[in-house]
């Protein structure tokens, strides 16, 4: 009986520290996919013709209608990008789901930095399953001719959830305590007692 009861509240703890996990990163999913699909549409809809820079703050801010066939900063592979980009996409996503399913608990920035880096992945892998034309993509951000390539809000949320990612894991690495050298404890040495030689 005492085993059963051990099981069962090992059980109920493994559940309580999902439930805690997924309060964070399901409303982040949600939030995130929903905006990125949402600003996307709104950008297809109001944006053409594809290139034409619609004025926001000045040229600072923009929104220009840009299709991406490749990935970030127009990383391009081919022909085949759209499939290669897919098959990496998935392979991120069950990075990021055994990442996820290690975190603990108590590690809820590194479980928002996940959701963050998934739902951003998603969100641009939902584009590249819907059409050939690639990410889509509207945010022109620059000053003059220097312009920063064009971005959309799924982009915004894995740049953002990778850098936090990483400093999460920075932090974890500097508070690991450096190994030593164990020392080899020494041997007390017994005093020695001098005899007193007897004549005979």
């Amino acid at each position: 009986m005492p085993v059963f009861a051990s099981r069962a509240s090992n059980v109920k703890k493994r559940r309580r520290r999902t439930d805690v996990k997924a309060l964070v990163s399901w409303p982040v999913l949600i939030v995130i996919v929903l905006l990125d699909r949402l600003t996307k549409v709104l950008a297809v809809s109001l944006l053409p013709p594809s290139g034409m820079p619609h004025n926001v703050i000045g040229e600072g801010l923009r929104f220009a209608l840009v299709y991406n066939p490749g990935a970030a900063f127009g990383l391009y592979l081919g022909a085949y990008s759209r499939w290669i980009f897919m098959a990496l996409t998935l392979g991120a996503l069950v990075i990021l789901w055994r990442l996820y399913k290690q975190a603990s608990s108590n590690d809820l920035v590194r479980v928002f930095a996940i959701s963050l880096v998934a739902a951003g992945a998603m969100g641009n892998l939902i584009d590249r399953l819907q059409t050939e034309l690639g990410v889509v993509d509207f945010i022109d951000v620059g000053v003059g001719l220097h312009r920063w390539p064009t971005f959309n809000v799924a982009d915004m949320a894995v740049s953002t959830g990778a850098f936090l990612l990483a400093w999460v894991l920075w932090g974890e690495e500097r508070r690991q305590p450096i190994a030593t050298t164990p020392t080899v404890p020494t041997v007390p040495t017994v005093p020695t007692v001098p005899t007193e030689s007897r004549d005979e």
